[in-house]
Formats: structure tokens, sequence, C-alpha cells
């Protein structure tokens, strides 16, 4: 496990706190519209280590309230994931943990053990083409994917162990009104769900893609509030 970046401080990334993100290097799945490429493969250059990580942190207390973990995929990490959300713990900071829900079992163990206050989970699609979004069945393959995972992940979260949020980051090119017919369907009732607009980093994975304009994204949304009715866009200020 590597820590490959750190935004210092951040208003939006975890509901209500002031946090800093961490991002660690390594990543199961290859969606081709991902953003964060340099962290997929795990050749990223480390930016720091966790001890100089754990100092920055201790610097900050009384300005920070919150740490988001996240990559790449930080359950790919178990262990040394574990180790460090302790340490953080240990500073008095709450801590979200994003994810992509491939690994239940690691997603509840860290949950159970006390390690995560929130968790953010992406739901890239609609279940009938998760494999293709996921880079699974694309000219990128995904190391691992299996939906009955993520299914899992969902579904646990869902029974309420701990405060959650399910988000899309919706592309033109990749979703369509399908798409939110079955996650409307997947995941209703669910405590939040957010529309997020697609932004080209300039590190995408797969060039030409794009994003929805805010009145295509609210049809989406009129869609989805049919199950679950305080979904939000969010992220978009066009």
């Amino acid at each position: 496990m590597k820590i490959c970046g750190l935004q210092k401080t951040t208003l939006l990334d975890f509901p209500g706190k002031v946090a800093a993100t961490v991002f660690l290097d390594g990543c199961n799945l290859r969606c081709p519209f991902c953003h964060n490429t340099d962290l997929l493969t795990g050749n990223a250059p480390e930016l720091m280590s966790v001890d100089d990580l754990l100092t920055f942190l201790r610097r900050r207390r009384g300005v920070l309230e919150g740490v988001c973990i996240t990559g790449g995929e930080p359950t790919l990490w178990p262990e040394g994931v574990a180790a460090l959300m302790q340490a953080i713990r240990e500073q008095g900071y709450q801590i979200k943990l994003d994810t992509n829900g491939c690994r239940p079992q690691v997603l509840k163990d860290l949950c159970t053990r006390g390690l995560t206050d929130y968790v953010a989970m992406d739901i890239k699609a609609g279940r009938f083409h998760y494999a293709e979004v996921c880079g699974a069945a694309g000219n990128h393959p995904a190391p691992e994917f299996r939906m009955e995972a993520i299914e899992e992940s969902a579904a646990w979260l869902m029974e309420g162990h701990v405060p959650y949020e399910f988000r899309t980051t919706v592309v033109k090119g990749i979703h369509g009104m399908e798409d939110f017919t079955d996650i409307s369907a997947w995941i209703g009732g669910c405590e939040r769900y957010f529309l997020q607009g697609f932004v080209d980093s300039g590190h995408i994975l797969t060039a030409g893609f794009s994003a929805f304009s805010r009145a295509e994204l609210e049809q989406f949304l009129a869609v989805v509030r049919t199950t679950i009715p305080n979904a939000e866009i969010r992220g978009v200020d066009y």
C-alpha cells in the first residue's frame, strides 16, 4: 500500500466535515471514464510514508475534523488500510471510506471494527452492463469483477450498519435512462444517492466521453426519485 496523493483540505469529500483526502494506489477495476488513471496499476510514485501522513495530521488537529480514504481502491489493502485507519482514529479523527464495493468482506470488517464513520460506494451503472462499464468486458480488462460482490456490499450498507451514500458519475456515451431505471429498482429506499456530473480531468483512461447537461441529469433524477425521494445532483454548476 502506498500513499500517492493528499488533498490537505476539502469541504466537499466528507459531508459536514472539514477533511483531508488520502489517495492510495491500485484499483481492481478499469472504468473507461476513470479520472485517476495514474493510480490504477500500483505504479504511481509514493508521495509520503504513513508516518509522514500521521505527522501532518497531528499538526492539523483542531483544523481538520475528518480524513477521507480513497484511491484507487482502498480495500485492496485490508491489513494496511485497517492499520492506517486505526492510527488516524487514535488521533481523534472521523474517517470516510470510498469504495467500489468489490470486496464486501473487507468493507464489513473495516466497519464492524469501528474504523469507518461514513462509506461512499460507487454505483457504476445499471446491473445489465456493469461489467462493461467497469472494464471487465472492454479494452482494459479489470483484474477483479463480480457483480454478486458489488450487490452484497450495497445490500449490507442498506442494512444501516454505518452511515453511507451511493453515487454515480454520469457519463454521456456510458449511461442512459435504462441505467437509472435499474438503479432505482436496485437501491430503492437507500439512505443517500447522488448523481455526479462527469468532468474530464485530462487523465481519463479512454478518451471521447462528455458530460450530460443539467436538464438531462434532471430527467435521470426524476426516475431515481420514484424510489429514492431524497436523491440529488451533486457537483454540477452548469
